[in-house]
């Protein structure tokens, strides 16, 4: 089955093919460490993570580099309020950054490179650059000269001025030309800075992700993700300066960006008082709840965070625990090892099982159609108890990254009076021998007692069945 993803570069699905079938390279833009990460920053950890998992099953390794922007003048300005040095501001948002995505069960990337640790990588490709003639010195300010990039503009499908004409783009006397963007400028005393050919001063925003990307990914590398907001200016200048330095038409095959969130059909803002930061809402709601509902949306697409969305994944999260939690005695919940031999041996069944979640998936990772397939797959073990089926669902929920619990903790985190499956059996057993003896008002006592604690219980004549409400 192959695999399409949508390249922001031609506008269209394309089928993927990695450079090197055994080793695929991705980049996605990391967080610049300055404040708490807020939702919108989570739905891109969160959308390229299951990326990072899709391509992981598919090929036998991926280098994934996710940077951490520790050098900004918004870490500096935040120092200056706070009364600090401006590395103790990047050092705490970098941990508290780490800590909501670990939570968010967002895997480590193969490598998270730091901007400060790589000045000199950065120097040597300004003075390529520089030296090519694709760069010049300007009052202490090193630029990047637009005009000397004849497909500029390209990723983000605008003409020049289109692209300066009400966006991001300094206007200042020391450019030859508007558009031209910075990738070094000088520091005063107070400021952080390193020593460079042209002065003390530090790098530019653009240049830190050129550089960082071909140190551990070369040349050219498969996969350049982040937030739509990041197209341009950072995208359209990285790709400039990238494919000037090393001398080639495109360095990336794949621009990949996900759409904006938004909150109740307005735009996230402080002012507005819809402003969620990760660390508020793990205080108020389970983590997989939180991960689900950023993957009910097309990852291209707008997203509306509402709490109905939240309130509908925590619905289909009891659904899923409901019918996994009578599985969880199962050989494959307590040896991994056995479950991975047994997939291995029957891949191609398990594939066949899971086919059209892996469909969605290999289609532009249509999460909210592969989602609906996953809790069909669900449904069909409640009905069959098939193990083969219980295998696919455990290689498809470390794709999708949820079911990462016991149901026990599930429920009790979820704020529902919790029971363990143990328990609700033995209650059960009691029940019916109650019945057995006409003990009738002990029965109904048993079953209302279950229900009190979120399990209703249905008799029939195989037998009595129960399921958390």
């Amino acid at each position: 089955m192959e695999i399409q993803f949508y390249n922001s570069l031609s506008r269209s699905k394309e089928i993927f093919v990695p450079i090197d079938p055994l080793n695929v390279g991705m980049y996605v833009c990391g967080p610049t460490v300055y404040d708490f990460a807020h939702i919108g920053n989570a739905r891109a950890m969160v959308v390229f993570d299951v990326l990072y998992r899709v391509l992981k099953y598919k090929y036998p390794k991926v280098t994934y580099v996710r940077n951490i922007t520790d050098i900004d003048d918004k870490i500096y300005t935040a120092s200056v309020e706070r009364k600090c040095d401006f590395s103790q501001i990047a050092q705490q948002f970098d941990t508290e950054f780490q800590n909501d995505m670990a939570s968010l069960n967002v895997l480590p990337p193969t490598h998270q490179p730091h901007a400060t640790d790589f000045i000199p990588h950065m120097l040597e490709m300004i003075g390529t650059l520089v030296q090519k003639g694709f760069a010049y010195e300007s009052h202490g300010h090193v630029l990047f000269s637009v005009d000397t990039f004849p497909s500029y503009g390209q990723l983000s499908k605008k003409n020049r001025e289109e692209l300066i004409d009400g966006a991001r783009v300094e206007v200042a006397p020391y450019k030859k030309s508007p558009g031209d963007f910075v990738l070094w400028k000088p520091s005063t005393a107070e400021m952080p800075g390193w020593a460079s050919p042209w002065g003390r001063g530090r790098p530019g925003w653009h240049i830190e992700c050129s550089a960082m990307s071909r140190h551990y990914l070369g040349d050219r590398f498969d996969i350049h993700a982040g937030g739509i907001d990041l197209i341009f200016p950072h995208h359209e200048n990285e790709r400039a300066q990238s494919c000037s330095a090393v001398g080639v038409p495109e360095t990336v095959n794949f621009w990949m960006h996900n759409g904006h969130l938004i909150v109740e059909g307005k735009k996230m803002s402080k002012s507005l008082g819809n402003f969620f930061t990760v660390r508020e809402l793990l205080q108020k709601h389970n983590h997989e709840a939180i991960r689900l509902a950023l993957l009910s949306t097309h990852y291209k697409q707008p997203l509306d965070w509402t709490a109905n969305s939240l309130e509908m994944s925590k619905q289909i999260l009891n659904k899923w625990y409901r019918t996994i939690e009578k599985f969880q005695n199962h050989v494959f919940f307590a040896d991994n090892g056995v479950l991975r031999a047994f997939v291995e041996e029957n891949k191609a069944k398990i594939e066949r099982i899971g086919d059209d979640f892996f469909a969605a998936m290999y289609d532009d990772m249509n999460t909210p159609v592969a989602i609906q397939a996953f809790t069909k797959m669900i449904k069909d073990l409640e009905n069959t108890g098939n193990e083969d089926i219980l295998a696919a669902i455990l290689v498809c929920k470390d794709i999708i990254g949820s079911l990462t619990q016991t149901a026990i903790s599930w429920f009790q985190h979820s704020s529902v009076d919790v029971i363990s499956a143990e328990e609700i059996e033995k209650k059960i057993a009691a029940r019916g021998q109650a019945r057995e003896t006409q003990n009738f008002q002990l029965a109904d006592q048993i079953r209302d007692e279950l229900l009190a604690q979120g399990v209703q219980i249905e008799d029939s004549t195989s037998g009595t069945a129960w399921h958390r409400i």
